[in-house]
């Protein structure tokens, strides 16, 4: 059976720069065997998610903008948060992302990346909430206390005495960071999104959503100031619009 995680790496490796995919691409772009990949299209194009084109190649299927049209439209702020996202990567040239809680499942809900992003646009959707950007901000803003911790490079934070040392961290300073704790040679930085979470919300404005940039951990590393400085700018500005 195809696993969640598994359809999410083959979808998300649909973009508007490769927006078809053959079986052989596929596979080698997934580094899978030839028939995995064929029963993994074959199986996400019989539940609609894609469609086979007359040559033989397979695209996503309308299907997918439903889905998605009806999700965002009951979050009343995902239009001006997806703008967002388009101006980051933009003005910081990199990859942009925002990600949301799903339960305790930390989801990339948007990502974008400038042409002259020095990696290339992460696949995965669901992401280790203790060596990531998002999962910081997202666990403490809800205080969350993860139940395990993912230990994706020896830089990743491995118990609960680092884990509350980094939130006190990020609750101070407003952002967090990770620095190789997810992907060897990648830096991201992440900042609260602030936004109603529904209209004539009583509580009035939450953190929906962490947002931010990801890069080479050389460029993070030499540029950190002013990509600090920048991407706060960006998103308290957006937060101060009607």
């Amino acid at each position: 059976m195809l696993s969640l995680q598994k359809a999410a790496n083959i979808l998300g490796a649909f973009s508007a720069e490769q927006p078809e995919w053959g079986v052989r691409a596929l596979a080698a772009h997934l580094s899978v065997p030839r028939a995995t990949a064929h029963a993994y299209l074959a199986g996400l194009t019989e539940a609609g998610f894609l469609r086979r084109t007359p040559a033989g190649k397979y695209r996503l299927s309308w299907h997918l903008a439903e889905m998605g049209a009806q999700l965002t439209a009951a979050l009343p702020w995902f239009p001006e948060a997806r703008a967002l996202i388009t101006r980051l990567a933009l003005e910081v040239r990199s990859v942009a992302f925002l990600c949301i809680l799903e339960g305790e499942e930390i989801v990339a809900a948007i990502r974008e990346r400038h042409p002259d992003a020095d990696i290339d646009l992460p696949l995965d959707v669901y992401l280790p909430a203790t060596a990531t950007a998002s999962g910081k901000i997202l666990y403490a803003h809800a205080d969350i206390t993860p139940r395990t911790f993912a230990a994706c490079t020896p830089s990743s934070i491995t118990s609960l005495d680092e884990w509350r040392t980094e939130v006190a961290k990020v609750r101070r300073l407003g952002y967090a960071y990770s620095i190789e704790e997810w992907v060897p040679g990648q830096c991201t930085l992440g900042v609260p999104y602030h936004a109603l979470s529904h209209p004539g919300d009583p509580h009035g404005e939450s953190v929906v959503a962490a947002i931010g940039v990801q890069m080479s951990a050389q460029r993070y590393l030499r540029e950190e100031r002013h990509i600090r400085e920048r991407v706060l700018s960006i998103v308290r500005e957006a937060e101060a619009l009607p």
